[in-house]
Order: C-alpha cells, then sequence, then structure tokens
C-alpha cells in the first residue's frame, strides 16, 4: 500500500498541537520523516537537535489548529 506524505503529515501537524507546551514547544515524538518534512514546509523549527521538542511557526500554528478541527474535531451536537 502506498501512503500519501502530505495526508501523515496533516495528521502529524495536527497531533503535535495535543502536545503544546511553553506556548509553541511541541514534542517530536513522531516519525521522524514526516517531522523533516514539517520544517522543510516551514511548519516547525528544525528537529535535527538534541532538544527533545521543537518550535511550531507563527503559520505551524495555525495550520496544526486548523487541522486538529478538520481531521478530529467533532461538531456541536444540537439538541
Amino acid at each position: 500500500m502506498r501512503l500519501d506524505p502530505d495526508k501523515i503529515d496533516d495528521a502529524v501537524l495536527a497531533l503535535l498541537q495535543l502536545g503544546l507546551h511553553e506556548e509553541s514547544r511541541v514534542w517530536k515524538g513522531f516519525d521522524w520523516d514526516a517531522l523533516i518534512r514539517l520544517h522543510e514546509k516551514g511548519l516547525i523549527t528544525d528537529p535535527v537537535s538534541k532538544a527533545k521538542s521543537v518550535g511550531l511557526t507563527a503559520r505551524g500554528m495555525e495550520e496544526s489548529t486548523r487541522l486538529l478541527v478538520q481531521l478530529f474535531g467533532i461538531e456541536e451536537v444540537k439538541k
């Protein structure tokens, strides 16, 4: 099966939002290739470091929030 790396990147970026700390830092416990691609897209800081976390760029913060809602959010239940 072939996987779409862009869809994987979207899911990883959305899930990074769940580990947010210190305003824009996120733990880098996801697939290394996906983190490199997200950095190349300008969405996170360079993951190649001894630090256990990376920073979301301003665009990365906006996009991760949007994707979290789009991919995993639920609509409010209307009574």
